[in-house]
């Protein structure tokens, strides 16, 4: 007699009405997503020839070939492989240093307060919300005094700079909440600075930093505007690639290689959000809760 009051709740209209509207949204969200790699596996005939929507009947990588090494963004006719690798080299070392001096500034605003460090928090703030575009002139500036301008550690020296309010926010509220006695122990126990950071706080911060390293992998692989004004002809990322392949004039618009061009830039977030989209929401959730 149990059995029938038990799956009552999951027939409700209420249940049913909820389903019904988040699979709409999760189809109308993954609609364009689905043009994109069904237009990128067609031919250009079967593109003229069916819908938006139809499926590709003789799927191909052909579009992804010429997308990758031999499609034209302006004058070169290099696909997207050079400025993909342009990104990789960029990316890496820019998310790394970015997380590490905010991981090390929340540890030091979080358990080594001094004076004025509730000051220095709020206006190291101020870079979150600072719009990027007022930053353009002073560091092309500075990227010149430094011999660095239009060049890939140039672009990584503006990303690392443009993250470090960002990851020092999510450290250092997530710092706040891990117990103070943690370092109050390795203190009496003998442990200097660097030896409470690495041997302790660090491994339990696990966490936040894939949250953080998400979250500036995402920003920098991602980013247009630094991307277009500051790189040089040889240090030019995935998105000014793609923005010059899509914009590049021909005879013939060949939306599959546009298509296929999109998916490559975007595939390197997508794996990542893929693979670690899980701890991403457990690690705002520890976050917000100890925070």
């Amino acid at each position: 007699m149990s059995a029938p009051s038990s799956l009552a709740p999951r027939l409700s209209w209420g249940r049913i009405a909820l389903f019904t509207a988040l699979g709409l949204f999760a189809l109308f969200f993954l609609t364009p997503l689905y043009v994109m790699l069904s237009t990128a596996l067609k031919s250009m005939d079967e593109i003229r020839n069916g819908t938006l929507l139809s499926l590709p009947l003789s799927p191909t990588l052909d579009a992804w070939a010429k997308a990758w090494s031999g499609a034209c963004t302006g004058t070169d006719c290099g696909g997207l492989k050079p400025f993909f690798m342009n990104s990789v080299m960029m990316v890496v070392p820019a998310v790394s240093i970015s997380t590490l001096i905010g991981s090390l500034n929340g540890y030091v605003l979080s358990k080594w307060r001094f004076r004025g460090s509730e000051l220095m928090f709020a206006l190291m703030l101020f870079g979150v919300f600072m719009p990027m575009q007022v930053v353009l002139l002073p560091m092309s500036q500075i990227l010149g005094w430094l011999g660095i301008a239009s060049s890939i550690w140039g672009l990584v020296l503006i990303h690392v700079l443009a993250g470090i309010p960002s990851t020092t926010l999510f450290f250092r509220n997530y710092y706040v909440g891990l117990p103070d006695e943690l370092v109050k122990a390795a203190m009496l126990d003998g442990a200097n600075f660097w030896q409470i950071f690495w041997r302790i706080v660090l491994p339990l911060s696990t966490p936040i930093l894939v949250v953080t390293l998400i979250w500036q992998f995402t920003n920098i692989w991602n980013d247009f505007l630094y991307g277009v004004v500051f790189s040089g002809a040889d240090s030019k990322p995935i998105t000014v690639g793609l923005n010059n392949l899509a914009n590049t004039t021909s005879s013939v618009k060949e939306y599959n290689v546009d298509m296929a061009a999109a998916l490559i830039a975007a595939l390197p977030t997508l794996f990542v959000y893929v693979v670690a989209g899980k701890y991403f929401v457990r690690g705002l959730t520890a976050g917000a809760v100890k925070g």
